[in-house]
C-alpha cells in the first residue's frame, strides 16, 4: 500500500448502504481517509467531504468494478444479503471484486463473513442457532471465503459475533480463536473501527479473526 500511518488512504467500501457498510464509511471518513462507497442506486448516501459514491447496479460487473477499484489502497467488503432463501450475493460480488483487484494491482482485501462459517462452524449453541436460522446466507459466506482464500490478495476474513446497532465502545476483542457464545455480540460501529484499522495496518494478514465485545 502507498499510504503510511500518517497519510490518508483511499478505501473502497462494498455494501456501503448496509448497517455495517454505513458505519465503515463513516469511520473511515472520520479518520481522514478518502472513501469510495459502492452503492446500487443514486442518492443512496448523502454527500460528505472525502466521499465518492460509485453507483454500481450490478455488483458483479467486473469492468465497472475495475474502474472503481483502480488507484485505491484497500477494499473492504461489508456485503450482506437481505433476501430470503438461496442467495449468492457475497460469492458473486467477491468473485468480481477479486478479478478487479487482479486487473488493477490492488492487493489489500478485508471481508466480513460470520462466526460459524467454514472451520469455525462448531457444535456450540451459537453456531447451531445461526445455521438453523440463516443457513442459506452462511453457505454464501462459506463460498465467498473459499474464493478469497484461494486468491493471491493480502486478505483478512473477519468473523463477527451477532451484530448490534449500538454506540461504539472501543473495547471489543479480536482473535482467530476468540470464544463466541450464544449471547456474544458486537456493535456495527466497533466492527467498522476494526475493519478500517485492519485494512490499513494489518494485524491478521491471511487470517480469520473473530470479533466480539
Amino acid at each position: 500500500m502507498r499510504q503510511t500511518d500518517s497519510e490518508a488512504a483511499r478505501v473502497v467500501v462494498l455494501g456501503a448502504t448496509g448497517g455495517t457498510g454505513r458505519a465503515t464509511v463513516d469511520t473511515a471518513l472520520r479518520a481522514g481517509h478518502a472513501v469510495t462507497a459502492v452503492v446500487r442506486r443514486e442518492g443512496a448516501l448523502p454527500p460528505a467531504p472525502g466521499l465518492v459514491v460509485a453507483v454500481l447496479p450490478d455488483p458483479t460487473d467486473v469492468d465497472r468494478l475495475t474502474r472503481v477499484v483502480a488507484d485505491h489502497d484497500a477494499v473492504i467488503s461489508a456485503l450482506g444479503p437481505t433476501a430470503r432463501g438461496p442467495v449468492t450475493l457475497c460469492t458473486d460480488a467477491v468473485r468480481a471484486t477479486l478479478a478487479a483487484m487482479r486487473a488493477t494491482g490492488v492487493r489489500r482485501l478485508v471481508a466480513v463473513s460470520a462466526h460459524g462459517a467454514a472451520e469455525s462452524r462448531d457444535r456450540s449453541l451459537y453456531s447451531v442457532a445461526l445455521w438453523a436460522s440463516v443457513a442459506h446466507k452462511m453457505r454464501d459466506k462459506e463460498s465467498m471465503e473459499a474464493l478469497i482464500r484461494a486468491s493471491d490478495t493480502d486478505w483478512t476474513i473477519v468473523r463477527p459475533a451477532a451484530l448490534r446497532d449500538r454506540a461504539p465502545t472501543g473495547r471489543y476483542r479480536t482473535g482467530p480463536d476468540l470464544r463466541i457464545g450464544l449471547t456474544s455480540a458486537v456493535s456495527r460501529t466497533d466492527l467498522a473501527d476494526f475493519l478500517v484499522r485492519e485494512a490499513l495496518t494489518p494485524a491478521y494478514l491471511r487470517a480469520t479473526p473473530r470479533i466480539a465485545a
